[in-house]
């Protein structure tokens, strides 16, 4: 069988994340973020005050790239990095008032970006295309 990037799911997955990311991207830039620090700033809105190495276990990226864009963060006012009490090896990293005050706005830029992707699937086909991502990732991540 002869390979068609038109047939494989790894391609089309891809090229629509490159997708995704460059609508997010054209929506968050008029808030000083860029598509790279969405996911860390996801994960602090959830839950601030948060070691390195928890941010690493929830975001399936390699330890460098945590590390470059968390000094990026840093230095933009996204961030703020401080030791540990409990451990004096660890920083904890919380965001910054600047982090606080865009997070509406940065949400409503991801449902905008995710609302205009899938405006040509109806709601029980939206359903089943989250429910299939879910799945995949579920499996990547256990093998």
């Amino acid at each position: 069988m002869a390979f068609r990037k038109e047939n494989s799911a790894g391609y089309l997955v891809n090229h629509m994340a490159r997708l995704f990311a460059k609508g997010l991207q054209d929506r968050i830039a008029p808030l000083g973020i860029v598509t790279g620090q969405f996911p860390i700033l996801l994960e602090l809105w959830q839950k601030d005050g948060v070691s390195q190495k928890d941010l690493l276990r929830k975001l399936d990226i390699e330890q460098a790239t945590l590390a470059n864009t968390l000094s990026r963060m840093e230095r933009d006012g996204l961030i703020i990095r401080s030791k540990d009490p409990a451990d004096a090896r660890a920083q904890v990293i919380r965001l910054s008032e600047r982090a606080v005050a865009i997070r509406a706005q940065a949400y409503q830029a991801a449902c905008d970006q995710n609302e205009a992707a899938l405006s040509v699937l109806d709601d029980a086909e939206r359903e089943q295309f989250m429910d299939f991502m879910h799945r995949v990732i579920g499996n990547m991540r256990a093998g």
